[in-house]
């Protein structure tokens, strides 16, 4: 199971949220790049990273940051927030991006995500889903609809989309622990493979999605427990790795 290190930016520097609240922010480091390598050379293979402004704003706003980070890194990024016309998506994956996370564009088009996937294949467009008592959220989380996560993953999977991030938005930042049961459903009933986000705190909740042992569980977000120093990276692979 993979571990994605989060990387969050807004106005060019590494953040936490809590349940993604503009008004609930800590400010890591002003230096995105030097966050990524040190990610990196603590064994990370992948990583996550989020245009919290892009977002909010409905485009990509820290490009210089992904820019740096993808310039200085050996292991690929996904990247996130504000990929709303396929010229921004074009435009992150030739900064260096081996994939973009599609969220709000995909629930109002599903035609555009169908686009992508002709243009760029389902290797490199993952689906963003994220979700508030089962209820899909857009435009950085401000906005609920009434679109059921698990229906919006399963259309999507029909679609063509075959990895998805999930992300219980109640759990984000408050290191309560991922949310198993609709982790679960997800797992079940959309056929897409997941990686899980929101509430990832200790080797426990890791062990606690392997522990699920279905098709699909393909890895976890962690950001705010090794900014806060709950859990060190070393700790997360471990428990990822463990048979």
């Amino acid at each position: 199971m993979m571990i994605y290190p989060a990387i969050d930016l807004k106005d060019g520097c590494c953040v936490r949220l809590i349940e993604g609240r503009a008004d609930q922010e800590t400010v890591y480091s002003s230096d995105p790049r030097q966050v990524a390598l040190d990610f990196q050379a603590a064994g990370a293979r992948y990583l996550h990273i989020v245009d919290l402004d892009g977002a909010f704003g409905g485009r990509p706003v820290n490009r210089d940051a992904i820019r740096a980070i993808a310039a200085a890194v050996d292991i690929p990024i996904q990247v996130g927030g504000g990929l709303r016309t396929e010229e921004d998506v074009e435009y992150i994956l030739n900064l260096g991006a081996a994939r973009v996370i599609i969220g709000t564009k995909a629930v109002s088009s599903p035609e555009f995500v169908q686009r992508l996937l002709e243009r760029f294949g389902a290797e490199r467009i993952v689906l963003g889903v994220d979700a508030r008592d089962g209820k899909v959220a857009v435009q950085g989380w401000v906005k609920v609809s009434d679109l059921d996560a698990v229906r919006f993953g399963r259309e999507m999977y029909d679609l063509g989309i075959r990895t998805a991030v999930y992300t219980d938005i109640s759990r984000d930042g408050r290191l309560q622990g991922p949310n198993l049961e609709a982790i679960n459903t997800m797992l079940r009933q959309t056929g897409l493979n997941i990686i899980a986000s929101g509430g990832v705190s200790s080797p426990e909740n890791i062990k606690a999605l392997k522990a699920l042992k279905l098709p699909g569980m393909d890895g976890a977000i962690v950001g705010k427990a090794l900014y806060d120093g709950k859990m060190n990276l070393g700790q997360a692979l471990a428990a990822a790795e463990e048979q």
